[in-house]
């Protein structure tokens, strides 16, 4: 079970868009951190996914482990978040 979900994003990345649809969908709380407001948190993004795209979805679980899903994956993404 997801204890904790964030999600790095841009302004203009349709997939972000699309994550958190899916998300509030279904009734999942996330924390969205925008990277064009807040730039100096990319690095913070890059060390996590190893990835320059967005939309990076970090999944915590319970036990404080993290699923870092890159992109608009939901083969990926559903499973993290049970």
């Amino acid at each position: 079970m997801a204890k904790n979900i964030t999600i790095y994003t841009t302004n203009t990345c349709a997939y972000c868009v699309m994550v958190k649809k899916y998300l509030s969908a279904k009734g999942q709380a996330y924390e969205e951190v925008n990277l064009d407001l807040d730039p100096a948190r990319q690095q913070e993004a890059l060390a996590k996914s190893g990835a320059l795209t967005v939309p990076v979805t970090v999944v915590t679980k319970e036990d404080d482990s993290e699923e870092v899903v890159v992109g608009y994956n939901l083969s990926r993404l559903a499973p993290a978040l049970s």
